[in-house]
């Protein structure tokens, strides 16, 4: 009888640290769904989604870096413990302060006009540079776009949402009543 305990308990244990390792890779999707910012779904969002955790054990999950930078100005007086952000082609979160990062091309950003993309590896940054332009860059570049970008993509943002609201005002005026 002790036997089986023993062994249920090691099961126990072994199906759970598989899970956190399977659930590592998009497990704080689940537990943030949607951006603290602008409300999208980061599931949908998962190559650009971002986690800061802060030296006061407080999380901030974002859907990109424009999200993030936003964050980061309104938390000034806690410090970022780490940062993490999405590998653009695996998906999983990775260190965003050692990340390659590829600023601008033709692929349209998240949240902004111009693209921020993370990658793990250098290669797979310079690829992408190959298929769709940009630039490489360093975290504090990709941060200093998004600052430098603020102004615009906050209007973009702001425009596109007005253009929404009134294409569902106008849906809703041209359905027949019942």
């Amino acid at each position: 009888m002790r036997k089986t305990y023993i062994l249920n308990v090691v099961a126990v244990v072994c199906l759970f640290l598989g899970g956190i390792a399977f659930a590592d890779i998009k497990g704080d999707i689940a537990l943030h769904k949607q951006c603290r910012h602008c409300g999208m779904d980061r599931g949908s969002f998962d190559f650009s989604r971002m986690l800061i955790e802060y030296d006061d054990g407080s999380l901030s999950a974002m859907c990109s870096l424009h999200c993030a930078a936003i964050d980061l100005a309104n938390n000034i007086d806690k410090a970022p413990k780490s940062i993490s952000v999405a590998d653009f082609n695996g998906r999983q979160l990775i260190d965003a302060e050692n990340a390659f990062w590829v600023i601008g091309g033709k692929k349209p950003g998240v949240m902004t006009k111009i693209g921020k993309w993370a990658f793990e590896k250098k290669e797979d940054a310079e690829n992408f540079v190959k298929t769709n332009q940009g630039k490489l860059a360093s975290f504090d570049e990709a941060m200093k776009s998004a600052y430098e970008d603020m102004y615009a993509d906050t209007k973009m943002i702001r425009e596109k949402r007005k253009a929404k609201r009134m294409k569902m005002m106008m849906d809703q005026k041209l359905q027949p009543s019942r």
